[in-house]
């Protein structure tokens, strides 16, 4: 049973984790890191993004609760949960970069979705993508995704409010902003 504990932290970890990258992704990438982010709503045809800087952050933030945790590194102030907390923070980087990079937007290689949640998710991230520039949008989370057809919905209200331009595609409801 020692291991519990630790297995409930790295889990419990990558749940919040998909909290902190909705809320960055709305309010960082989709705001004043616009600069890094721009590019991955741009087409291009680069093996890398300026977007990708941002897995250097969440490595980072890895890095530092492995540090954290580590009494090589703060003697007897380590904090032994910061160690899994750490190991969470990487294990969700790596979920994310075979889920939405390879999954998404198929960087790894092609491959068709055919499961329900797989598809969902890959509907969702095209969803946020209907839109041009940083303003308005939907689904800002990378593992949770929600139902298409409330989405198409919300990006419509955006648009007839104002507050976002989407592309010409029937993902966006088939409507040019």
């Amino acid at each position: 049973m020692d291991w519990l504990v630790p297995l409930l932290i790295v889990l419990a970890s990558i749940a919040a984790m998909e909290g902190v990258a909705w809320a960055s992704h709305k309010y960082i990438m989709h705001g004043f890191g616009w600069a890094w982010h721009r590019d991955h709503h741009e087409p291009h045809d680069r093996a890398l993004e300026k977007n990708d800087l941002f897995a250097l952050v969440g490595a980072a933030a890895s890095i530092a609760m492995f540090a954290l945790g580590s009494r090589w590194v703060m003697g007897d102030a380590a904090w032994w949960p910061a160690s899994w907390i750490g190991l969470g923070i990487l294990g969700y980087g790596i979920i994310y970069s075979a889920v939405h990079d390879g999954l998404v937007h198929q960087r790894y290689g092609r491959w068709v979705p055919r499961g329900t949640y797989a598809r969902r998710l890959v509907q969702a991230h095209r969803l946020h993508h209907a839109t041009v520039g940083r303003h308005g949008g939907v689904s800002f989370g990378f593992l949770v995704a929600g139902d298409p057809a409330r989405l198409k919905a919300q990006l419509r209200r955006q648009r007839e409010a104002g507050l976002a331009d989407l592309r010409a595609s029937r993902a966006a409801g088939g409507e040019r902003a």
